[in-house]
């Protein structure tokens, strides 16, 4: 059965052996975990092992060391610790060496407590800790950012008497620098040479690259210089450092340069070339990059698939798919075949850019080279399909996803999520955001931040103190974006008191309010009309160095345009001109509409001038304003004009605007354009309010076409309208003159119990 790796009837066996008596030897034991070991079926040689339990058999020691040891490389600490403690409970005597494999898996996971009680256990079962658990224990927790305790052991381990070797002062080095203690780790480095005629390559290569890291250059090529006058000539991975450290601050023609340097002193290796062909795809440099790796080939190296990765991941970036696609079209499949990654890079590159279809064929070329696709590609595919405005492939991707039997990660369905609720499927979006637990993962604050953001947009913003309760109640720490996403939704919904409040939570939490924090706030505030309150907020951005943008300056335009504060408005607008921002159609507009408001006409039409002249193109709602605003001061004709300027320009009138007009036409007694306009507006689809009917029945009346009006008296009685009552006695001295008494009577009739209504209603 272990050699044929079928165990099929292992529980059979085993319970046959049980119950007449015998048990399955050490070397059976270990060649049923080895087997499993070695094809990577590490579940079923722990579920092996149980089952040996289960029928109160003696797995032996070996197969319990083994798995542990297998166990470890794949980080599954938890089996790992059930495997321990049953050795414990069948006697057998742990190593110090078992402990060390189990403190450093339980570190490198960051499960530091879980860590430091197997440390505790090994000390109270008398066991000493060696060089080795001490190197491990500084290495572990120094990397999950333990920096202290890495101290604390480095400290207690020489107070045991232990030395420290090459490797504990090259851990501690490089947990200092990784931490951004480089004066700590200088001295440390600096300790450990004293007296040392050797130098430790290791600490070397370690330092330097905590130097480069730093962007201490110098130091670093001085380090190379001291390592070479004692003796010890620099290896491949030192300039590898250097070259890694110098690609991550973009010097890529001092990277040349100490390539050609390092030649030297050592013979550059694949990861050397990798790293320089990375720097200079980067930089977009596919010809350099191209001759780099002609003289790796000359070199005898041959690109490996990390090369071909880097260089199309890189490519795909700098927007060079044709390039991109041709390196993957040339890869010669005997010596170099794509991987996971190199379809995913080029994937996700063509999707980005809009090739979809592209981006589709290539992953139906992956799974014809069986290679498997993770939910990096199918969250990319999806993404990307969503962009292109073709939902529906979007969705049959993930169902597709689905079917295959790949699990979707919290990344993949945040992104769904996201891109349902942008394609206006706001109830799918919602249904996503459940599925999220139903598949077993915790909504993180992405989640919560797509979900309030969206939620937000569709009109939905009350429900954004449930779900940002929901959020602090799960324990989420907000990050910038999610403050920024509830600020807004509480501004929306009108708690600009709670939005206050957050945004200083925000400050003194240590995150920087961005432009669209200040934006949502002084918005919030500038339609409830705390307006010196809103400009105050204005001044604390500028303070802190913020850009404002056009939409904060418009916002507190709108604000003081709208009670009545002009003076001020056009200050901010005046301030947005010296900034070097030019004011859209929505800030003209609001400025506009201040000025009508306060029945200054005049200066709105210079202002509508200024607005043509700086190229800013009017919209309908511009239309509409200044003919309301003309038509109240009864400048009828220039409104006409207006509005026919407006038809030129292909711009829609809204109901409101026609309303104005047929009521202006009317009024200056142009009443065949008015009842023009009316007809064409019905006739464009148009649906007449109240004040569009009663206008143009006072209109036509007014101009003795009592029978027309009066057929529009009982259009407007069957649509449910309300006929004014100087409406009703305009229309009824016009049915008189024409001597149409029948209709008089009724519009009478309607007359009386209009006012009976009128005066019943002010009575109560």
């Amino acid at each position: 059965m272990a050699r044929n790796k079928k165990f099929d009837c292992l529980e059979q066996v085993l319970e046959e052996m049980s119950m007449v008596g015998f048990g399955p030897s050490s070397n059976a034991c270990i060649e049923l975990v080895v087997s499993c070991v070695k094809s990577q079926k590490l579940r079923e040689a722990f579920d092996i092992i149980q089952m040996m339990r289960k029928f109160k058999f003696r797995p032996a020691f070996s197969a319990y060391t083994t798995l542990i040891g297998a166990l470890s490389a794949v980080f599954e600490s938890d089996l790992m610790l059930t495997l321990f403690h049953q050795m414990q409970e069948l006697g057998y005597e742990v190593s110090v060496h078992l402990f060390t494999t189990l403190i450093r898996v339980f570190a490198k996971e960051g499960r530091v407590d879980a860590a430091l009680n197997l440390l505790d256990e090994m000390r109270s079962n008398c066991f000493e800790a060696d060089v080795v658990l001490y190197n491990v224990c500084i290495d572990c927790f120094g990397k999950v950012g333990k920096v202290d305790m890495a101290w604390k052991f480095f400290h207690e381990m020489k107070a045991q008497g232990l030395v420290p070797d090459d490797v504990t002062f090259t851990s501690m080095i490089g947990v200092l620098c990784k931490s951004n203690r480089l004066q700590e780790a200088i001295e440390l480095f600096e300790l450990m040479e004293q007296d040392r005629k050797v130098p430790c390559a290791y600490a070397y290569n370690t330092m330097i690259m905590g130097y480069g890291s730093a962007g201490k250059f110098d130091e670093a090529y001085g380090l190379l210089e001291r390592q070479k006058a004692k003796g010890s000539i620099p290896s491949v991975i030192s300039y590898n450092c250097i070259l890694t450290c110098l690609g991550k601050k973009g010097k890529l023609q001092e990277a040349l340069r100490i390539f050609e340097d390092m030649k030297k002193d050592a013979v550059p290796n694949l990861p050397t070339y990798n790293i320089l062909i990375d720097m200079l795809c980067k930089d977009g440099n596919l010809e350099d990059a191209l001759r780099i790796q002609g003289a790796m080939k000359e070199a005898g190296l041959y690109p490996n698939v990390i090369t071909v990765n880097i260089m199309i991941d890189r490519l795909c970036k700098a927007q060079k798919l044709d390039e991109a696609v041709s390196i993957f079209e040339g890869m010669d499949h005997k010596v170099c075949c794509p991987n996971e990654v190199t379809f995913c890079s080029l994937i996700d590159g063509l999707g980005k850019h809009g090739r979809v279809n592209d981006a589709y064929r290539l992953y139906e070329k992956m799974l014809d080279s069986d290679k498997i696709p993770n939910a990096v590609v199918y969250t990319s595919l999806i993404r990307n399909f969503f962009k292109c405005g073709r939902k529906e492939d979007g969705h049959k991707i993930y169902k597709e996803m689905l079917r295959r039997g790949c699990a979707p990660d919290l990344m993949l369905l945040n992104t769904y999520m996201d891109c349902v609720f942008k394609a206006g499927e706001i109830e799918k979006g919602r249904a996503l955001f459940e599925e999220i637990k139903a598949q077993g993962f915790i909504p993180d604050v992405q989640s919560y931040s797509i979900l309030i953001h969206c939620l937000v947009k569709a009109g939905f913003a009350h429900e954004t103190y449930q779900l940002f309760h929901a959020m602090k109640e799960q324990g989420c720490i907000l990050d910038t974006r999610a403050y920024n996403t509830v600020i807004d939704g509480f501004c929306k919904s009108g708690k600009v008191n709670k939005a206050y409040q957050l945004l200083e939570e925000m400050k003194s939490k240590g995150h920087q309010p961005t432009v669209v924090t200040y934006g949502s706030v002084i918005d919030g505030l500038s339609k409830i009309d705390r307006l010196d309150e809103a400009y105050m907020l204005l001044e604390e951005a500028k303070s802190q160095g913020i850009e404002l943008n056009l939409v904060i300056y418009s916002s507190l335009i709108d604000g003081f345009g709208k009670v009545g504060r002009i003076d001020e408005a056009y200050l901010i607008l005046e301030e947005l001109m010296q900034k070097g921002l030019t004011p859209n159609t929505y800030t003209w507009n609001c400025l506009l509409d201040a000025l009508v408001k306060a029945e200054e006409v005049d200066e709105a039409l210079v202002c509508f001038k200024s607005m043509k002249d700086m190229n800013c193109p009017p919209n309908h709602i511009t239309y509409s304003i200044l003919i309301n605003g003309l038509c109240k001061i009864r400048k009828f004709n220039k409104a006409f004009v207006l509005w026919q300027e407006m038809e030129k320009q292909w711009l829609k009138p809204n109901t409101i605007t026609y309303t104005t007009m047929i009521s202006g036409l009317a009024k200056a007694g142009n009443v065949a354009e008015a009842h023009g306009l009316f007809e064409r507006f019905k006739a464009n689809g148009g649906i007449p309010d109240s004040a569009c009917y009663n206008a143009i029945i006072e209109g036509l009346s007014n101009a003795n076409r009592a029978t027309d009006a009066y057929k529009l008296f009982e259009e407007t009685r069957r649509k449910g309208f309300n006929i004014h009552t100087k409406t009703c006695v305009v229309l009824l001295d016009a049915l008189h003159k024409a001597e149409c008494l029948e209709q008089a009577a009724i519009v009478g009739a309607v007359l009386k119990e209009t006012a009976k209504s009128q005066h019943a209603s002010r009575y109560w």
